[in-house]
């Protein structure tokens, strides 16, 4: 359990066994509720970038609040529905 807030999160990492999707960051809340986050080194990620996101949200459905695909860059932007490129400096501002 993370104690960064009174709402209580578990994170997690996701790799299927067979290696064919992995996401970085899994934030699952109480109430089921996921967050999913993957972190790239780009300063422009594409929706590519974000596909395993999308498949994690179409498994999902409506436990699915958001994905984020943080990256290097200075733009935030939206990738898919529910999943956006986000500056990885938008962590601390």
């Amino acid at each position: 359990m993370l104690d960064v807030s009174e709402r209580k999160v578990s994170a997690y990492h996701l790799r299927q066994q067979d290696g064919r999707r992995e996401v970085d960051v899994l934030l699952e809340g109480a109430d089921g509720r996921v967050v999913g986050l993957e972190i790239k080194a780009s300063s422009s990620p594409a929706k590519a970038d974000a596909r395993h996101l999308a498949w994690l949200r179409d498994q999902l459905g409506d436990r699915f609040v958001a994905g984020a695909v943080l990256h290097t860059g200075k733009s935030l932007y939206r990738l898919e529905e529910r999943i956006s490129a986000v500056p990885i400096a938008a962590l601390w501002g």
